[in-house]
């Protein structure tokens, strides 16, 4: 690496350094709480990351997207899942333009054409409409009357699903929730908090947010992200997270052959560890620590783990199960 393009690489490292504490400063001006969240989601956006967002309605999850768009200069969509929308209302359709004489097929791009994508309750829209946003997460290009078009980049996708009313919904598939970097759950403010949501939301308007970054920006941090370097120990400590979390007759955890009817796959470790190298510039390191690993298991697991009905009956979560793997998984040597 020559002089020119260390300064560059060190420059980048600085402002991730400093992100945390921008937007930070920024979203504060429309979010109140949520630390960990915002952690989250800022991982996942360095880390080019795609993310499932749960949590109860009101709780401010469509703003906290769209802010953090408005933060790095993204388009932003927003998608609302219902169990009408067709594909073709995600990606854009044909249609017949033109005179008598010159009559011609015309794409119409959809709303999927956008930097960061709000996929409004997911659940709530048929399997085959589900599908039409797999090609767009793994391969970044949708594919329309046989041709394919590449989207913007940066491309990320924020979906989100409201626990608490299953009614009228359709689980997403796991191939689908795979592809979810991260299973963010939002909860209930603190009684302080949500007395300073209260004061906030009825007084005056809240000064907007303010562009931080660019898109550019982002992808030039997603490079260095990748570029972190990891210690072998590491990132066998991710693996045996990941393999320990599943059911199997070599599995010496008994609770996971007990409890779990599906483990994590391959894409857990290599989530854990990416989204660890994106935390550990966000804290000033270059370089991942245990740590790192261990705070990003819980949304990396969350929604790979599939427990049983009798995990279930037994008041079993997967976070409580998540939290008792990283008791039994060693940092080094054998489990």
């Amino acid at each position: 690496m020559n002089n020119e393009a260390y300064e560059a690489e060190r420059q980048a490292v600085e402002q991730i350094k400093g992100a945390r504490e921008r937007i930070g400063a920024e979203l504060a001006k429309v979010i109140v709480g949520q630390q960990d969240v915002i952690e989250h989601l800022l991982i996942a956006v360095l880390s080019g990351g795609h993310c499932l967002v749960t949590g109860a309605p009101g709780l401010a999850k469509t703003l906290l997207v769209k802010s953090l768009a408005q933060l790095f200069d993204l388009k932003f969509q927003r998608i609302q899942f219902t169990p009408d929308l067709m594909p073709a209302d995600i990606t854009g359709t044909e249609i017949l333009q033109g005179t008598d004489r010159d009559r011609r097929m015309v794409f119409i791009k959809g709303p999927i054409f956008a930097n960061m994508i709000l996929a409004d309750e997911i659940n709530r829209t048929p399997p085959k409409t589900q599908a039409a946003m797999l090609e767009a997460m793994q391969e970044h290009h949708v594919t329309a009357a046989g041709v394919g078009y590449a989207l913007h980049e940066p491309f990320f996708v924020f979906a989100t699903q409201n626990p608490i009313e299953m009614e009228g919904t359709y689980p997403l598939p796991e191939a689908q929730l795979d592809r979810f970097m991260f299973n963010v759950s939002i909860g209930y403010l603190s009684e302080d908090d949500e007395v300073s949501v209260v004061r906030q939301t009825t007084a005056t308007e809240p000064e907007p947010v303010t562009r931080v970054f660019s898109g550019e920006d982002l992808l030039r941090f997603r490079g260095v992200v990748r570029r972190v370097p990891v210690a072998e120990d590491v990132v066998r400590y991710a693996v045996r997270i990941a393999a320990a979390s599943r059911p199997s007759p070599d599995n010496p955890l008994e609770f996971v052959n007990e409890w779990v009817t599906w483990g994590a796959g391959l894409r857990a470790s290599q989530y854990m560890v990416l989204g660890a190298k994106a935390r550990a510039l966000l804290y000033g390191r270059a370089h991942v620590s245990f740590d790192d690993i261990r705070a990003l298991a819980y949304p990396v697991l969350r929604h790979r783990v599939l427990i049983n009905y009798r995990a279930e009956a037994e008041g079993v979560v997967v976070d409580s199960l998540v939290e008792r793997l990283l008791k039994s998984v060693k940092e080094s040597g054998a489990r």
